[in-house]
């Protein structure tokens, strides 16, 4: 091996939320981490309007941030709770989830994207046990012939070795596809587009999405006067709205969105298209894909990010497990452990989603009187309505 060569326990390939997550427990575990990530966020600053990309964290994410220590980072830069969510198609149909009905303080935080990561990063800077690589592109990635553990080859030729190899790096992930695991999937026939807005009066603690056969609109309450809005449709009517001035979308969505959003003010957008993937398989010898490198669902539940979340304390206990039993925790049987108990659940979970999809894209003759019969009922369900919120929650 060449003699340049940097040896590690565990190798993470990208930095984003759900990779500097994974890096962050395994480093608290007291193995020597690397974490690669190819561009640095910028920094944040509280004077700032929040960031575009939004992320709704549950309860059990929360917990686990909390675990790991980046919770509190969390917090001395912003985030907001939200403690009920409701969702109709037509009014008197509604459906409303409330933290209450669980015992819990909250249902979980509206954070942007970027808050999270820089958080996850500040934590990650306590380790003397975790390098972060960045900016740095993954080149190659291999087992030499006869081993078993991975060399992880980088730009300007600097090479890595790793018991472990976790791919963190997204949907269009490099370490699935050199690894050999293939992947399924496709894409809907809705775009989506964000947009972040300024409204007339402080927003409450309430998320709500309404459903409509041409796709949801929900929306999503931020700090102070801030929230964000969430619009799917087709991408033709996407591409329309994407190119508007701000007081053309202003216009619009006061035009489309339930008049409970009030008078509110565009201040930017981003649109972008939907898809659904799901790896064959999430493990080989010595590697683990987890979070949208393994998966991807439609965003209409919010559940993207928190099932990566659930994939990263997964693979820790897992991983936790064999190291106390001095087992080879980097093997493919160990590895299998994780597997087994993390791909039933996400498919689960993208198969309902495109369910709901499914039925609430169809304008068939009577289905839509049965969709609202259906939401009625299982608002009068209270037994119903708390196992969807746990499972939903992760708990």
């Amino acid at each position: 091996m060449n003699k340049c060569t940097e040896y590690y326990d565990v190798v993470v390939v990208g930095g984003g939320m759900t990779g500097s997550a994974a890096a962050l427990g395994f480093a608290k575990e007291g193995m020597s981490v690397a974490l690669l990530e190819k561009s640095q966020p910028s920094a944040f600053d509280i004077n700032n309007a929040p960031d575009i990309r939004i992320s709704a964290i549950s309860y059990s994410s929360v917990e686990l941030l909390k675990q790991l220590g980046a919770w509190q980072h969390v917090q001395t830069m912003r985030c907001t709770p939200y403690r009920q969510l409701e969702t109709w198609e037509e009014e008197g149909s509604n459906i409303i989830f409330d933290a209450k009905s669980l015992g819990l303080p909250e249902l979980g935080f509206m954070i942007e994207n970027r808050v999270l990561q820089l958080a996850l990063w500040k934590e990650c800077q306590k380790y003397i046990n975790l390098k972060l690589f960045c900016p740095i592109q993954l080149t190659n990635l291999y087992q030499p012939l006869g081993q078993k553990e991975w060399v992880i080859t980088l730009d300007h030729l600097r090479h890595l070795q790793a018991k472990l190899v976790i791919g963190a790096d997204g949907s269009n992930s490099q370490v699935r596809k050199l690894s050999g695991i293939g992947n399924l999937g496709w894409q809907y026939s809705q775009s989506c587009i964000l947009i972040t807005i300024q409204t007339s009066t402080q927003q409450q603690d309430r998320t709500w999405q309404q459903f409509s056969p041409l796709g949801p609109r929900a929306f999503l309450p931020l700090y102070n006067n801030w929230a964000s809005l969430v619009w799917y449709n087709s991408p033709a009517n996407i591409r329309r709205l994407q190119i508007m001035s701000m007081q053309e979308l202003t216009s619009a969505i006061s035009q489309k969105f339930p008049k409970r959003l009030g008078s509110v003010m565009a201040y930017s957008s981003s649109a972008f298209t939907l898809t659904r993937h799901h790896a064959n398989r999430y493990v080989v010898e010595g590697l683990a894909l987890i979070g949208d490198a393994a998966h991807t669902i439609h965003p209409l539940a919010g559940q993207g990010v928190n099932l990566g979340y659930r994939d990263v304390d997964t693979l820790l206990k897992v991983v936790r497990y064999a190291k106390e039993y001095i087992k080879p925790w980097y093997s493919l049987t160990i590895l299998k452990n994780y597997q087994y108990q993390r791909l039933p659940d996400n498919l689960f979970m993208q198969t309902g989603i495109d369910l709901f999809y499914m039925i609430y894209s169809k304008t068939l003759p009577g289905l839509k009187i049965i969709r609202n019969i259906g939401l009625m009922t299982v608002q009068r369900t209270e037994t119903v309505k708390k196992l969807i919120l746990k499972y939903a929650l992760g708990l």
